[in-house]
């Protein structure tokens, strides 16, 4: 099987005093964060925020402390892939996101349960509850 490594981002922002997560929904109508394949040389932060940039045109700021990890397997053809991805919680303020139109359907700013509601993977909702208590936790 192959494995191939992705980075990414949980990204939150405040909104009227409460946080928001921004969530994407790909061309394919999943929805989940932003995130994308390592480049030579890069360190997991470094392609996190750079696919962060690409995807949705925001220069977030990484909140130390925590990453959390999420696994699965999908078909590309008739290869079975094992899809390893390491998120970070990241922020963002005064800024306006805009979708890379070649990969993103759409974005939304959801609270915690909106985005529970809307994820169609468990572990899209693993990875958020993981970072929403971390959040919680920091606060």
């Amino acid at each position: 099987m192959k494995v191939e490594k992705s980075c990414g981002t949980v990204i939150t922002t405040q909104v009227d005093g409460k946080r928001k997560y921004l969530i994407i929904q790909s061309l394919e109508g999943i929805y989940g964060f932003s995130k994308g394949h390592m480049e030579k040389g890069e360190t997991e932060e470094e392609t996190a925020l750079r696919e962060t940039k690409e995807e949705v045109g925001l220069d977030v700021t990484l909140i130390k402390g925590f990453k959390t990890k999420s696994e699965h397997t999908f078909f590309r053809g008739e290869q079975e892939i094992l899809k390893k991805v390491v998120y970070f919680p990241a922020t963002y303020k005064n800024q306006e996101f805009h979708k890379q139109e070649t990969e993103i359907k759409d974005i939304l700013l959801l609270d915690y349960d909106e985005a529970m509601k809307i994820f169609q993977y468990d572990n899209c909702r693993t990875v958020l509850t993981e970072i929403e208590n971390f959040l919680n936790n920091k606060d």
